[in-house]
């Protein structure tokens, strides 16, 4: 995947065709046989002569409640925000890969996986194939570490395997995180023969091998500022917790966080923002802004 380049041009015309639409017309009304992750094999990051130097960019959805505002505010308005500000700033192959999430213990369908592209109708595809749930179940925990074991179990990127430059997986949602995945939840959603219960330690360290973990917390209505929820991740994740108070905002903070990493400074990605973003995206990340550029060396590992 991820052989097709990216248009602003053709991102304007698919995102002039939303204006009137609602979620329920733009998004999958069903789960997508080829997003559900049963079987699910391996998904990759390929080099190819149109992108010789891939980043794999592993962005999963929470779409959950009123979560399900994000997805759609990506299709209409901000896919071109994202691709376009990481490519200006120096990225100029990424290839993402968007997924969503639930909550295993009660939804139908809480993990759904595209593909890595970077070509504008590809991620347009597989962001409007995502089935928008709707779920949760109200104990303030979601399965983010769905997206860490299909990143540290289930992908083969050419950045990390040739270039030892680790890809980024973010999660995106305002609730915190089951704390393991159980033999059955493993051999029912992702259909592992012979599993043993893992936590959500050992998925973070499997995902953190080959990825630049983030998660951005949403941090709006019931569990804006809650100490139970950013106690979790900042336990978890540390600097990498990244507390952002406008939804809106969300793919301007990814694309400026991998610019950081790449060792772009903050003020001059979020001096191409309108003001209210700009200032947004730099709150969020005072602490992020002092992350180390990306390294090269034989493990892989990023020098904070």
């Amino acid at each position: 995947m991820g052989y097709s380049g990216w248009s602003d041009d053709a991102y304007s015309h698919i995102s002039k065709s939303y204006v009137d639409k609602d979620a329920d017309e733009i998004f999958s009304k069903s789960a997508k046989k080829e997003m559900l992750p049963q079987d699910v094999s391996i998904r990759e990051a390929r080099d190819s002569d149109e992108h010789p130097e891939s980043l794999a960019v592993m962005v999963f959805l929470d779409v959950t409640g009123s979560m399900g505002r994000i997805p759609e505010e990506i299709v209409k308005n901000k896919l071109g925000a994202l691709m376009s500000t990481i490519i200006e700033n120096g990225v100029e192959h990424p290839q993402i890969l968007f997924g969503a999430i639930g909550d295993h213990i009660s939804d139908r369908t809480p993990l759904q996986i595209g593909q890595f592209e970077s070509g504008t109708e590809e991620l347009d595809k597989w962001l409007t194939s995502m089935y928008l749930e709707g779920g949760g179940g109200g104990q303030n925990k979601e399965s983010y570490l769905l997206a860490w074991i299909i990143a540290g179990r289930h992908t083969s990127i050419d950045c990390f395997e040739k270039r030892n430059e680790k890809g980024f997986l973010f999660t995106i949602g305002d609730e915190s995180n089951w704390d393991n995945l159980s033999i059955r939840a493993l051999k029912d959603l992702l259909g592992y023969k012979e599993p043993e219960v893992v936590t959500d330690v050992q998925l973070l360290e499997e995902a953190q091998r080959l990825y630049n973990v983030y998660h951005i917390h949403i941090n709006e209505a019931s569990y804006r500022d809650d100490p139970r929820v950013l106690g979790y991740w900042k336990k978890m994740l540390g600097e990498r917790l990244i507390i952002l108070d406008d939804y809106n905002a969300v793919c301007e903070t990814i694309a400026t966080v991998i610019a950081i990493q790449h060792g772009v400074d903050i003020k001059d990605v979020v001096s191409k923002f309108d003001s209210k973003i700009a200032g947004i995206v730099s709150n969020a990340l005072a602490v992020i802004g002092t992350i180390g550029t990306v390294a090269t060396t034989n493990d892989g590992v990023i020098n904070l």
